[in-house]
């Protein structure tokens, strides 16, 4: 009896260890398949951007250095972009500057100077130096004559956007140094366009922009325009050293190893240097943008969003670290104090002191006071106005009667009505612009006094005078029988 009521847990402990066998290999099978997915983008992705199997070592420093000299065709060629990009900045127009860069030959200097320091190569930097301050002085030149004689030469938001350095404008240098060593060292044969946008884009506004500072004598758009030429020069440079080190150009070999020594170590030391200065500015440049992004979201998120206050503009000083704002009417304490709290909220400006500057003598209610004013005044303005015209209209109404009553009597007293005689006049001659009549006394032995009728007429200017004076004796007749007189003299005005 004791044996029927034992429990046997066999089949249910094989049954567990059946599924625990099956959960670790669905969990090894999506091991395998993860590391096959992963294998399959790597794999995809190195064939993607691997462009080391696609390069021509030689033929990149045969070409380098074919393409630094300035000389010929190529200083005229260089002129002549500098010319076409001056004139696009001048007239404001980003095409023009476009069209200059797809001639232009800037690039040779510049990739000579990275070429040279990635292969330790001392006579090639000479050359590119040499080569790159002509090139330098030749641009400038230019673009100073042209800028100096033109007469029509403006500040212009082309120009203006190359007087300070930007962290744009150094990300743009880079890449865009990357894309063009990237290209020269490609197999085969690229358009020749990416090798000058590539450098033009970061050197050539730049560079017009300084001669435009020396043509006018404004030294701050001249050192803010070369210091941004400097700064995108050195690091196209520098794109250039990093690609031909990751694809691991030849050093030049020297046959004194005390020479090759002191060679890299004197091409390390020149890298070293040049870098320092375009560092500090550009983390320099990374600041201030960072602080200009908070200070612009700041504005837009608590200032301009506050509908109950007239914000004007603001004054940022990175220097002092101070922000004034200021505000057409006046801004009440407990919205100061609100303004000075939340600014604490953007990590790059929450130090800075924040200054409000309102108008207390444009306050909302002042504001609105003299708004009610003015309409109130005008309201008053049309009611007199309203009078005004209804006064005049009742004088023409009089006026209009009285000349009813004076034709009326002249009618009586045998006299033509001068409203019939006019219109009359103007059907029978419709070439007349001007009519008048009237009565004139006249003597001619200043003794007896006669009295004759007058008519002053003007004709239309395109009338002929032979014409004129025919009308004019039809008219005289005409009037005669009119009028019931022997005489009537004709007068133009």
């Amino acid at each position: 009896m004791s044996d029927e009521n034992k429990f046997n847990f066999a089949e249910e402990e094989e049954a567990q260890k059946n599924s625990e066998q099956a959960v670790e290999e669905k969990k090894e099978a999506v091991k395998k398949d993860a590391q096959g997915l992963w294998k399959s983008i790597t794999t995809f992705l190195n064939e993607l951007l691997d462009f080391r199997e696609d390069t021509d070592r030689d033929a990149t420093i045969l070409a380098i250095k074919g393409d630094i000299p300035f000389k010929g065709a190529t200083a005229w060629i260089l002129v002549c972009s500098i010319m076409v990009a001056s004139v696009g900045l001048n007239a404001n127009s980003p095409a023009v500057v476009i069209g200059a860069m797809l001639i232009s030959p800037l690039m040779g200097p510049i990739l000579g100077v990275g070429l040279s320091i990635a292969i330790n190569d001392i006579d090639t930097l000479r050359r590119s130096l040499i080569n790159l301050a002509i090139m330098i002085v030749l641009s400038l030149l230019t673009a100073f004559l042209f800028f100096y004689f033109f007469p029509l030469s403006e500040d212009t938001s082309e120009l203006l956007g190359r007087v300070s350095p930007d962290i744009r404008d150094v990300l743009i240098a880079f890449f865009g140094g990357l894309a063009l060593i990237i290209a020269r060292t490609k197999k085969g044969t690229i358009a020749s366009v990416i090798f000058g946008v590539a450098i033009a884009t970061a050197l050539m506004p730049p560079l017009c922009t300084a001669g435009y500072g020396l043509a006018k004598g404004n030294w701050s758009y001249f050192l803010g325009a070369m210091n941004l030429f400097t700064i995108n020069t050195i690091f196209i440079a520098l794109a250039t050293f990093i690609v031909l080190k990751v694809l691991r150009f030849p050093m030049l070999k020297y046959a004194n190893s005390a020479k090759r020594r002191r060679t890299a170590r004197f091409a390390a030391l020149v890298a070293v240097i040049v870098m320092i200065y375009p560092t500090i500015t550009f983390l320099r440049v990374l600041k201030n943008s960072g602080l200009e992004n908070d200070y612009n979201n700041f504005v837009a998120d608590e200032v301009e969003s506050n509908r109950e206050l007239w914000f004007q503009n603001g004054t940022p000083n990175w220097n002092d670290k101070t922000i004034a704002l200021y505000f057409n009417g006046e801004v009440p304490d407990a919205t100061i104090a609100d303004l000075k709290n939340e600014i604490k909220k953007y990590d790059k400006i929450k130090d800075f002191e924040l200054e409000i500057k309102g108008n207390k003598n444009r306050s909302f209610d002042k504001i609105s006071d003299a708004y009610d004013r003015a309409i109130r005044d005008l309201d008053q303005k049309d009611i007199i106005i309203k009078g005004l015209q209804e006064q005049v209209e009742e004088l023409k109404t009089g006026i209009t009667n009285l000349n009813k009553q004076i034709e009326s009597k002249s009618s009586s007293t045998n006299t033509v009505s001068f409203t019939n005689l006019s219109r009359d006049t103007k059907l029978r001659f419709n070439d007349l612009e001007y009519f008048g009549y009237s009565k004139m006394l006249e003597s001619k032995d200043f003794i007896n006094i006669d009295t004759v009728s007058v008519a002053n007429v003007r004709w239309k200017v395109s009338l002929k005078d032979s014409l004129i004076l025919a009308k004019e004796r039809d008219l005289q007749v005409w009037l005669k029988k009119q009028l019931k007189v022997d005489t009537v003299m004709i007068r133009r005005n």
